[in-house]
């Protein structure tokens, strides 16, 4: 029922971003169809299936991609698909006979959605690399964290599923609704580090015109400000607050039972590493949930800071369904949210080539074709 359903997609299986990308339009309807190894079929792995949260809602096949007959399978499928998404090297698929130019000869529509952390060229383009390192040569790393002290990675969120995943989903969806147009297909490059860079526009911005200080810790939405600060609580645990409008900062002090005339201007930098030391004096003198009694649900710009024990319990979490239970696995649901056309969890993680002939019966190979892939070790 999702607004892409439809659409066939080929995921040549990989790790991070491109499984993310996968999932996500899956879980818009797409019909995404996962490429994993035969070497991978059948093998035990460090954790259940069901754990693999990122390969959910698509079925697996398991190619071997080093037999003539398993790149002829891909191709098969590619004939079929309306994209493809690979997050090899530049020049892996190429070499398996799987690139653009062999997939867009067997299917000239076809929208080829590449991932990778440093793009498809450049002077890095060929160098091993993970998240960290992405976000760090985009200025978006040297940003976070505080002052004095070392960056602090934001996970993988920046580089990986920001920058990476959502870029390369935006950039296949806008392609194929091209390609609709105008019957062709094209190269989607997705590069971690374009997608990172692009996600500090407002920073960059602020930074030319004046506005941002090229040193963590030091501006309003890095933890500069007292009214922008994680602080701890009485019972050791942490509560965030972020009132940037003079009105939400009058709230805010105000419940925080502060005397607003007392205190100096709110952008009164001078005046914030002691604003900071009050604020946090202050905020140890009660617990999280009394903090919360007091100012969650008002115009402080206030929530706790929960453990991924507790999100999926919070009442606001709780009554949208931001998180289900899939066979007793706590999971984030699909995102974002349609009117008319819902987004739904297609299935539980696949394991590698668990809907082999189904998979490859549904899209257009015969009972006879598959046992002779079979029986060539084509597929597993």
């Amino acid at each position: 029922m999702g607004p892409l359903t439809g659409r066939k997609i080929v995921e040549l299986a990989g790790i991070g971003p491109g499984p993310f990308c996968a999932m996500l339009l899956a879980e818009m309807g797409a019909d995404v169809l996962r490429i994993d190894r035969t070497a991978d079929a059948g093998l035990g792995i460090a954790k259940p299936v069901k754990y693999d949260l990122m390969n959910r809602s698509r079925r697996s096949v398991a190619v071997d991609l080093k037999k003539p007959e398993g790149v002829e399978t891909v191709l098969r499928l590619v004939e079929k698909a309306d994209a493809l998404i690979e997050g090899f090297r530049p020049g892996v698929t190429e070499r398996l006979g799987l690139g653009p130019d062999a997939c867009l000869a067997r299917n000239p529509r076809l929208v080829y959605g590449r991932m990778t952390g440093w793009g498809q060229s450049g002077p890095l383009s060929q160098a091993a690399g993970h998240d960290w390192n992405y976000i760090a040569i985009t200025g978006a790393l040297h940003g976070m964290g505080r002052k004095g002290e070392p960056p602090v990675p934001p996970l993988n969120l920046v580089g990986d599923f920001g920058g990476g995943a959502l870029y390369l989903g935006l950039g296949i969806v806008a392609a194929m609704l091209e390609a609709e147009r105008s019957g062709r297909g094209q190269v989607v490059d997705a590069a971690i580090t374009d997608g990172a860079a692009s996600l500090m526009m407002l920073f960059y911005g602020l930074h030319g015109a004046g506005g941002w200080r090229d040193e963590r810790g030091s501006n309003v939405l890095d933890t500069g400000a007292p009214f922008g600060e994680i602080y701890e609580t009485k019972d050791g645990k942490f509560v965030s607050v972020l009132a940037l409008e003079p009105k939400f900062y009058d709230e805010l002090v105000r419940r925080m039972g502060l005397d607003a005339a007392s205190l100096p201007g709110q952008y009164d930098q001078s005046e914030w590493p002691a604003m900071k030391r009050r604020f946090a004096e202050t905020f140890k003198t009660k617990t999280r949930d009394e903090w919360c009694a007091l100012l969650e649900g008002t115009d402080a710009c206030f929530a706790p800071v929960l453990s991924l024990t507790e999100a999926p319990h919070h009442r606001h979490n709780v009554a949208r369904g931001t998180f289900v239970d899939v066979d007793g696995v706590v999971q984030p649901a699909p995102a974002p949210r349609f009117s008319r056309t819902p987004v739904a969890i297609q299935g539980p993680p696949a394991a590698p080539g668990q809907h082999t002939d189904q998979a490859l019966r549904d899209w257009g190979f015969s009972a006879d074709d598959v046992a002779t892939l079979r029986s060539a070790g084509a597929v597993a």
